[in-house]
């Protein structure tokens, strides 16, 4: 090139590099062999720049070739000079390394990804060790150093079951040639109980994931190991604490069945005798007297009551209550809690309603358990509802048969309907207590409804009465 970088010279590596024959760049500006983007930001002007500041440039720079192809090329530029050592022009050297630019891309970017990988490995919460078809290691994390206690030096090139306890590598041999056989992903906790071994000798509980990795050196299997001691603990912790949860609860059903039946024999003659009093079979009563029995013989029937339901409730929990399923029709059922529980409901002023289909609904199901859910529904309903109605209804809807209770009493929050069915729980509109009872009556319903296959759900508008449906 001259002082202005125009070609002169043009040899045949030059045409072999560039693709140019010498006709087509002689007397061109050297700018045609850089990209058009180097072009406009001047590189050409500023490369003779150098060469005429510091006599010399060494170094790769983007070239492009005559079919617009670029590449990577190794450039030494030199100033010409004439016989008084003025610079007339420049010399310019190529050399394409796009080949060995290219290698030393991939190898930077495989070494990239080494350290990418050891990153990961290293900061990776189980230990992680890669075993070759042999049963070699051949790698190892730092973890795995804290948790067998070996330094990686003692672990690498050594049969893998220098971490596995003295009475299970022979196993552990054949198991690893199976696995190899047919290698899968094998997630963490496949429900076997594994063990390790420390380098001091003492065992402890791990959990291994595996992973077969193919390389080009053939297969590897990784395995990622965890130390689950802990969890262990804990699960020995609550398995222990649920047999003496279950042994108090036992305890508490035997305590709870013995006092019932030892407390109601005398309530029943309490009971029993009172009404024989008030029946002035004994003599004539006084006006106190005949109050004051009568105040005796209501305390005495709803102790009964919560007894007999703590009984019930002893029964269920502790799996003892026997069902006879027989075909039941249901509209007797009704009829009969009609019979019982429509005086008391006509006694307070309610209207009863009973609502009952023409055809047989048959269901099989226990007839007492039956019963007894719709009189503890049918008997809330009477006691919540101080005006308009209480209204029992029978339906069969997609197949299914619902048994329902419906009032227009007082009606339930939708906070406390999230309590209904808990025990010992008792719903009052506001803050007067209205009604007595155990808190027992919808939580042993749901659980005999459960018992009989079906299920108990409760809308209600607080101020508008519910509606307690039994659906089998």
């Amino acid at each position: 090139m001259d002082l202005n970088g125009t070609i002169v010279l043009w040899n045949e590596g030059a045409r072999r590099i560039y693709g140019y024959d010498p006709s087509e760049v002689m007397g061109k500006p050297h700018s045609l062999l850089y990209p058009p983007d180097d072009t406009a930001a001047g590189k050409p002007g500023q490369l003779l720049d150098i060469v005429t500041r510091y006599g010399r440039f060494e170094g790769q720079i983007e070239r492009l070739r005559k079919d617009g192809r670029r590449f990577v090329a190794r450039v030494v530029v030199t100033p010409r000079r004439d016989e008084a050592g003025r610079i007339i022009g420049f010399l310019l050297i190529s050399k394409d390394i796009s080949d060995e630019f290219a290698l030393q891309s991939l190898e930077n970017q495989r070494q990239l990804a080494e350290v990418k990988f050891r990153g990961l490995l290293e900061s990776a919460p189980d230990a992680i060790v890669a075993v070759d078809e042999r049963g070699t290691i051949v790698l190892v994390n730092s973890q795995t150093e804290r948790l067998f206690g070996y330094p990686r030096q003692e672990l690498i090139g050594h049969a893998v079951e220098v971490l596995v306890p003295e009475r299970f590598r022979g196993a552990h041999t054949g198991h690893r040639g199976g696995f190899f056989g047919e290698p899968r992903v094998r997630p963490m906790g496949a429900g076997l109980s594994l063990y390790g071994l420390r380098k001091d000798g003492s065992e402890f509980p791990v959990e291994i994931s595996l992973s077969p990795l193919h390389t080009g050196e053939g297969m590897l299997v990784t395995a990622a190991i965890r130390d689950v001691t802990d969890r262990k603990q804990i699960e020995q912790t609550l398995r222990e604490k649920n047999i003496e949860l279950e042994q108090a609860s036992q305890a508490k059903n035997r305590f709870l069945a013995t006092m019932s039946h030892e407390l109601r024999t005398p309530l029943n003659a309490i009971i029993g005798f009172t009404g024989t009093l008030l029946m002035k079979l004994a003599g004539p009563l006084t006006a106190d007297q005949e109050n004051q029995l009568q105040t005796i013989r209501g305390s005495a029937r709803h102790l009964l009551s919560l007894i007999n339901d703590l009984l019930d409730l002893a029964k269920i929990e502790s799996g003892k209550v026997i069902l006879n399923f027989e075909p039941v029709d249901c509209r007797e059922v009704l009829n009969e809690v009609a019979t019982a529980l429509g005086p008391l409901a006509k006694a307070k002023g309610l209207r009863f309603e009973v609502v009952i289909p023409e055809d047989d609904m048959v269901v099989a199901t226990d007839r007492r358990a039956l019963s007894q859910i719709m009189i503890n529904l049918t008997n809330n309903a009477i006691k919540f509802t101080e005006r308009g109605f209480v209204r029992v209804e029978l339906a069969r809807p997609n197949g299914r048969v619902e048994l329902t209770v419906a009032d227009s009493g007082v009606g339930i929050t939708p906070d406390d309907q999230q309590k209904l069915f808990q025990p010992f729980e008792q719903i009052y509109a506001g803050a007067k207590r209205t009604a007595e009872g155990t808190g027992l009556g919808l939580h042993l319903s749901q659980k005999l409804a459960s018992l009989l296959g079906g299920r108990i759900v409760c809308r209600s508008t607080f101020g508008q009465g519910s509606r307690f449906t039994l659906s089998l």
